[in-house]
């Protein structure tokens, strides 16, 4: 996989003056049927959580609440989205290194996966991901 398969997908937007709804369905707002979903929070700062690949798992990332960046790798170039908005997320393919840093003070990140866990499926040394990939 490479860079051009990361998606920035807008979501869903009920708007009402009691307060706004988004939603998200597997299969139909991203590309996969949703199998696992876990957050991220009370990140401390500076810290930078991730730093790995998967060999099957997809991901689709939004920001719940605050902001992060969110950094990619492909084996040859780079790219940084920066999450700050509900109604918005990141589709990541399998195969692609990504982190995630800059968390705002009580940021949430909710992760959508298309696999439930698996220690295998994870690449956590970026040489091996770049043999992996050919680079």
């Amino acid at each position: 996989m490479d860079l051009d398969s990361v998606r920035l997908i807008e979501l869903p937007k009920i708007l009402d003056r009691r307060g706004n709804l988004s939603f998200i369905e597997g299969n139909r707002h991203i590309p996969f049927p949703i199998r696992r979903t876990y957050w991220i929070y009370d990140v401390p700062g500076g810290e930078v959580r991730g730093g790995h690949a998967y060999r099957e798992n997809e991901e689709f990332i939004v920001a719940l609440s605050g902001s992060f960046d969110v950094v990619l790798y492909d084996g040859t170039g780079e790219a940084r989205y920066s999450l700050n908005r509900s109604y918005y997320g990141l589709y990541v393919p399998k195969m692609i290194w990504r982190s995630m840093e800059n968390f705002s003070t009580n940021s949430l990140a909710m992760v959508l996966a298309s696999t439930v866990y698996s220690a295998e499926d994870y690449i956590r040394e970026v040489e091996e991901f770049r043999r992996m990939q050919g680079r």
